[in-house]
């Protein structure tokens, strides 16, 4: 069926959508970012478990969780100006290349009996700022090696590997727990990486450095940000994002802590609690497709902004099954939002200022969570954590109703 759409002033006719996954660079994306997501998870369940039983301090492993934000939250926009003057392939290969070096380099450390605290803490750093700049990197790669009516294919099975990986957290850190030496999953992971590498070897990007990197760090920053503002579609998803992200931040760290002092969940319930917000993401990733193809991104975003707000109402209530379907739902809708942003981000940016603005508004989606999820643990602790959720609900309301009546309901 004939269609069309605007995207920034240009008509895209499409009779016909073609398929990604006759795409051998998505192919090789997609396999690659696989084992390099699965290879993240070991390390990042690795580390504060490490951690915990070197120190048995539950402040010492929160701190070692807490710094995987540090460097999106104060480096993000920095490396996209790196990302857009540098080769993207080549920056990939590095980026994994000396997450090996640190992966090997930490492991015979334990190994050899030298460990501290600042270690992991500088070394976890080092490994989320890497991980960063490859997954920024890659974000250009999509766009400049798949055409634009792939790309919401390809992030979507993005989505669905990244959201399959996260189910497998539990199970993954049960096998962390069944090594003889917690130090092993580094190993694993180093191996793996490896792997990525070569993997990426095989990625064919017609690319070059065509642009001049004579103008000025600050001032290729300063372009990044010119860009973004005078993206107003853009602009206006990334300033709701900011509060999208706080409500779910809050709703995510209270949904354990409910699980557990209000439900009395056993962990294998609460482990097949979360699960349903996994399933409700791969459900979101295997359907988005079809739901951009009916509809354009800025209702879509404005929608599953309410949708996601009512979905927490499930949450209040004391029924095992009832929470698991408001997961279920939150996670459905969440990915249909997120894959939207994503999508359009790519699709709107010119391809020299991709890593920018994948920096930028990376930086800008988790401003509020610190505070938001600050917040969340206090009105925990003082009142009841259904409140938590009825806010988050409001929350979500008050940015539906802005959304709705501002240019966003009417843009592409």
């Amino acid at each position: 069926m004939l269609w069309t759409e605007k995207r920034r002033g240009a008509v895209l006719t499409k009779e016909r959508q073609p398929s990604v996954w006759k795409n051998a660079n998505f192919v090789i994306l997609l396999v690659s970012g696989a084992v390099f997501s699965i290879g993240s998870k070991i390390y990042e369940l690795t580390l504060p478990l490490i951690l915990y039983q070197y120190t048995s301090s539950a402040v010492v492993m929160s701190t070692m969780r807490g710094i995987e934000f540090l460097p999106n939250l104060l480096l993000a926009m920095f490396i996209g100006v790196l990302v857009d003057r540098a080769h993207k392939k080549r920056w990939s290969l590095w980026a994994i290349f000396f997450q090996v070096i640190i992966l090997f380099s930490l492991f015979f450390a334990i190994e050899w009996g030298v460990s501290s605290n600042l270690l992991f803490y500088v070394c976890g750093f080092l490994l989320m700022m890497f991980s960063y700049a490859y997954f920024n990197a890659r974000a250009s790669i999509v766009k400049l090696s798949l055409p634009n009516e792939m790309l919401t294919s390809a992030n979507a099975s993005f989505n669905f590997i990244s959201t399959l990986i996260g189910i497998m957290g539990p199970t993954i850190t049960g096998i962390i727990l069944m090594f003889s030496s917690l130090h092993l999953g580094l190993l694993i992971t180093a191996v793996a990486f490896v792997f990525v590498y070569f993997v990426l070897l095989m990625l064919k990007t017609d690319e070059s450095v065509s642009r001049s990197v004579k103008e000025g760090f600050w001032k290729e920053l300063k372009e990044g940000w010119v860009e973004l503002y005078h993206n107003k579609t853009l602009w206006l998803i990334t300033i709701t994002v900011i509060f999208l992200n706080s409500t779910a931040g809050m709703v995510d760290t209270t949904v354990i802590f409910y699980a557990k002092d209000v439900l009395k969940l056993t962990d294998a319930k609460l482990g097949m609690l979360l699960s349903f917000a996994g399933v409700g993401g791969l459900i979101g990733s295997l359907i988005v497709g079809k739901v951009r193809e009916r509809w354009s991104t800025g209702p879509i975003i404005v929608v599953t902004t309410l949708l996601i707000g009512l979905s927490y109402t499930l949450l209040v209530s004391n029924i095992f099954w009832v929470v698991g379907i408001g997961l279920l739902l939150n996670g459905l809708f969440t990915t249909i939002s997120s894959v939207c942003i994503w999508t359009y981000r790519q699709e709107s940016t010119p391809q020299q200022l991709i890593g920018r603005i994948s920096g930028i508004t990376g930086s800008i989606f988790k401003l509020g969570m610190p505070f938001a999820i600050f917040a969340a643990g206090w009105l925990s602790e003082l009142t009841h954590p259904e409140y938590v959720f009825l806010i988050a609900l409001v929350g979500n309301i008050m940015i539906f109703l802005f959304c709705r009546f501002s240019l966003l309901w009417n843009r592409e």
